[in-house]
């Protein structure tokens, strides 16, 4: 195997997985190590320094970057680490001027950024499905994230030039996923103020070769009429929506400055399941926000039943320096890891039980690495006999093992 290969470490959302693979296209032939960071959390913090060690072991004499939203709002203490060459942040990552440079740290004000673009990876050599960017960053300020510091503003790639990247991927990939900060917030920075339905509308009316379309993480308080009734009647927009929910109690929510209440969410997906019941609801979740009272723990718990969940990403609180939240009355820790376990075996029950009421069913697989999985339009994990990777089969469901349909 040859020494000198770009390696990229995606830590966090899928938003730095389409970006790594820009990083990859601008490192062809190098021998360099990117970790490209994530900061949600202390824990991904921690995870993100692991990764770096772990990596400067596996090959010593390989250049290592660190990038990323961890690298962004702190790129000092990431800089100081002995394992590691530069610090790049998060707009200048994807510029080749970049990666061609000599300086140690080079992290400009993520603040002052206002454009984006859909970049350069011309293909996902690695994954049956892409991503592509189409919105970063984010206006609003809740009181428990630091993501705005290492993305900056809300910006919006405009339609025509996300079109074109798609109509290129789909030449090679049966499923695109749009990706973003904040997915809903996308357009108002751009001519005429276009809408995230209206986008959607268009990439599918301008590319019909693409077969499947997924979006990431939506704000469910910005869902209007239009992508609704695109999350609800198009066929080619897979049946999974991934709602960022954060809680399930009204006071704890208005202290995170959330914009949605919790009758919001559960209105929201029961007009969801009414209109098209096969869509499955997933969220993210957060246990012991400062202030959480075992009753408002029960709502957040007792959301999983009520908004039908079952992709949950359960997030322990984690106070992040210089956040409002870091200063309210904090759970205590050993509270807050009870409280998350509780919510991811509830999580997993209502999982396993759905799970088992798609034995029978007819699905159709998006075809993955190695060729004997995939997923479903619903995001259900599957195995099945060795096919094609990237092909799109429809299965029938047979049994359930291990947290996956078996078909």
């Amino acid at each position: 195997m040859p020494t000198s290969f770009p390696q990229i470490v995606n830590m966090g959302c899928r938003l730095n997985l389409a970006e790594g693979e820009t990083i990859r296209a601008l490192l062809t032939g190098r021998d360099t190590i990117v970790v490209n960071s994530c900061a949600v959390t202390n824990e991904a913090v921690k995870q993100t320094r692991q990764a770096i060690r772990r990596a400067r072991r596996e090959r010593p004499d390989a250049e290592l970057v660190v990038t990323g939203c961890a690298a962004q709002i702190d790129p000092a203490s990431f800089a100081a680490m002995p394992e590691v060459n530069r610090v790049i942040g998060n707009a200048e990552k994807l510029t080749y001027s970049a990666w061609t440079a000599d300086a140690p740290v080079l992290v400009q004000d993520i603040m002052a950024v206002r454009e984006t673009a859909p970049h350069l990876a011309a293909s996902f050599s690695t994954h049956a499905r892409a991503f592509v960017e189409v919105q970063n960053g984010c206006d609003h300020r809740c009181t428990f994230c630091a993501i705005p510091y290492g993305r900056g503003n809300s910006r919006s790639v405009p339609a025509g030039a996300v079109i074109e990247r798609i109509a290129a991927l789909a030449e090679n990939h049966a499923e695109i996923v749009l990706t973003g900060v904040d997915l809903t917030s996308y357009g108002p920075d751009l001519p005429g103020a276009p809408s995230l339905g209206q986008l959607v509308e268009r990439i599918l009316t301008h590319v019909p070769r693409l077969r499947r379309l997924r979006l990431s993480s939506l704000d469910g308080i910005e869902i209007d009429d239009r992508l609704f009734a695109l999350l609800t009647q198009e066929t080619r927009l897979q049946p999974q929506v991934h709602l960022s929910l954060q809680a399930g109690d009204d006071l704890v929510l208005k202290r995170m400055k959330r914009r949605h209440s919790r009758a919001d969410s559960v209105g929201l997906v029961q007009r969801l399941k009414a209109a098209r019941p096969e869509i499955a609801i997933g969220a993210d979740l957060i246990a012991g926000f400062p202030t959480e009272t075992d009753a408002m723990f029960a709502n957040t718990l007792a959301l999983l039943d009520d908004c039908e969940i079952v992709h949950a990403h359960i997030f322990p609180y984690s106070p992040r320096a210089a956040t409002p939240a870091a200063r309210m009355p904090q759970v205590a820790p050993a509270l807050v890891k009870a409280r998350a376990a509780r919510l991811r075996e509830a999580a997993e029950t209502r999982r396993s039980r759905w799970l088992q009421s798609l034995i029978g069913s007819a699905q159709q697989i998006l075809v993955e690495r190695p060729g004997d999985r995939g997923h479903a339009g619903n995001f259900a994990e599957v195995r099945l006999a060795p096919v094609q990777v990237g092909d799109i089969v429809t299965v029938t469901i047979k049994a359930v093992e291990d947290g996956r349909l078996i078909a």
